[in-house]
């Protein structure tokens, strides 16, 4: 099992802080991994969370519906979705009620992505949590913010 400690060869005079440089040092470490698996795709980490986003919501959502629900806030989801919709994985759809609004919606070629994935992700940094232990870090995370 890890020790921030050890990892990172430092001790921390509260535990307040040793926690804090551990959830900075095991997202970064996360985050590399996420990149590594969506490399060979082209598309980042943020592109990714755009599209299963429009998965999971099965319809047509607003730019801002989107920007909403990611989980790395990002300035530049227009330009985001640009690339994406150069790629063919997402479609803008004209509102049928309201011609300013434009809605996203996922391509077929952008689930096929997804799913191709999907196949190829195993986070097996989770394996080493029970089911319960893994709800107990959600609530826990969920507590700090």
């Amino acid at each position: 099992m890890g020790d921030i400690s050890k990892e990172i060869q430092s001790s921390f005079p509260s535990n307040d802080l040793k926690a804090y440089i551990n959830i900075l040092y095991t997202a970064s470490w996360i985050n590399s991994a996420q990149q590594e698996l969506l490399k060979p795709y082209n598309i980042s980490a943020q592109q990714y969370n755009i599209l299963r986003i429009l998965r999971g919501a099965k319809k047509p959502l607003k730019v801002q519906t989107v920007k909403s629900r990611m989980v790395q806030r990002s300035p530049n989801v227009t330009r985001l979705m640009d690339k994406l919709f150069a790629k063919d994985l997402i479609d803008r759809v004209s509102s049928t009620t309201d011609r300013r609004v434009v809605n996203i919606s996922i391509t077929t070629l952008g689930l096929n992505l997804l799913a191709e994935i999907d196949k190829k992700w195993n986070p097996k940094f989770l394996e080493n949590l029970n089911e319960e232990e893994a709800g107990q870090l959600s609530d826990l995370l969920d507590k700090i913010r």
